[in-house]
């Protein structure tokens, strides 16, 4: 019989997402009888708005269930690239577009199709855990860049300038950030940029939460004048619209680029679901209430969240400026036989039910990334057991 050893090689350059690894671990404690907190799912818990239901259900109704070009109809593309002009003001037409099976597939795709065996990307540290999986498993070598959690996980232009060499292709920015919350400024990103371009170095902006920022105005670095050669868009509908489970991301770049990624598209996955990219286009061109509506939610639990988990001896926590995750460093809680995250976010399920996600998925070792996803009740159980956990270790 085939054993593991017949596995090619490549799949040994990357491992199971922790994220959807807690959320397995959560639902088998659950479905044995057990009460789980959940704050590991990078998932809203609002349902999906109800006129964008009823497009897909519209579509459905009306036959359209069959396969469509493979990066998308041509009314999405031109909605996505319509939709990120209104909102940033940038310039795509649909030829630099392409529909994806979520984020997540637009973020593999770029990588596949940019990334050479040797290539360096640079990924700010902490970092969304596909990033440096995608990056392996194209042959690149990641680089990682450390950012100042004193300063609220800040990256500044000089720190990247210092991790380019010759070999560098890319560099993945992701503001607001998975897991810190973080927003970077906005002056330093137009630097990092103006380095990229000097130096012919692909920039992927990762726009998976551009809409829920808690001050300010959302905003896209693709706007920045001149830089449609330099940055690729890779953004998502599955957090803005509460739309996960319908698998909807884009990339929006030079059309060379989007022919590269249709032509990988074309042999994995044919087409993004046809009716759900109905429902896509009813979500960006229709009423856009559901997503302030969400965000206030968000920011009432975030003040919330924040405030628990800074009363709590040992434990800090900067202040997310965007998305919905909470990142506190709880190191000094390393005692008793914890060394690590890992060994702390399996204690903290076995012994508390409380899933969270060690930040040694994100690239530190001092973390765990809590989702703020979720009702106000589940927030305060959960935070009571973490409090309790983390009491009995100091």
């Amino acid at each position: 019989m085939p054993t593991t050893q017949a596995l090619a090689d490549r799949i040994s350059l990357i491992s199971a997402s922790s994220t959807m690894k807690v959320a397995a671990d959560a639902d088998r404690l659950r479905r044995e009888g057990n009460d789980v907190v959940d704050f590991g799912a990078g998932e809203p818990d609002f349902p999906t708005p109800e006129n964008i239901k009823r497009a897909a259900i519209e579509a459905i109704e009306k036959n359209f269930t069959k396969y469509t070009n493979t990066g998308g109809t041509e009314e999405l593309k031109q909605t996505i690239c319509d939709s990120h002009k209104s909102d940033y003001g940038t310039s795509y037409n649909s030829k630099e577009c392409i529909v994806t099976v979520g984020g997540k597939h637009a973020i593999f795709n770029l990588t596949q199709a940019l990334v050479d065996p040797g290539d360096e990307v640079i990924i700010p540290v902490p970092y969304w855990v596909t990033y440096k999986d995608v990056v392996n498993y194209a042959g690149g070598k990641c680089v990682f860049v450390d950012t100042n959690e004193q300063e609220g996980f800040s990256l500044t232009a000089a720190m990247v300038e210092r991790a380019i060499t010759p070999k560098t292709k890319m560099i993945i920015l992701n503001s607001p950030s998975n897991p810190s919350g973080a927003i970077f400024d906005r002056g330093e990103m137009e630097r990092i940029i103006a380095a990229a371009k000097a130096r012919g170095i692909w920039v992927m902006t990762d726009e998976c939460y551009h809409r829920f920022l808690y001050d300010g105005e959302p905003h896209s670095l693709a706007a920045i004048p001149g830089v449609k050669d330099t940055v690729l868009v890779a953004g998502s509908l599955s957090k803005t619209y509460a739309m996960t489970g319908w698998r909807i991301g884009f990339v929006l770049g030079p059309a060379p680029v989007v022919g590269g990624i249709a032509k990988l598209q074309s042999h994995a996955t044919s087409n993004p679901t046809s009716f759900a990219q109905k429902g896509a286009i009813e979500a960006l061109r229709g009423p856009q209430e559901s997503v302030g509506i969400m965000l206030a939610e968000y920011k009432k639990r975030r003040d919330y969240v924040i405030g628990r988990l800074r009363a709590m001896p040992g434990v800090t926590a900067q202040m997310p400026k965007g998305a919905f995750y909470a990142y506190p460093n709880v190191s000094a809680a390393y005692t008793n036989g914890i060394t690590n995250s890992l060994q702390f976010s399996e204690k903290l399920l076995a012994e508390e039910f409380v899933a969270v996600v060690p930040g040694e998925a994100f690239g530190t070792n001092e973390h765990i990334r809590i989702s703020y996803a979720t009702s106000m009740k589940e927030l305060e159980r959960g935070l009571d057991r973490l409090q309790r956990f983390i009491a009995a270790r100091l």
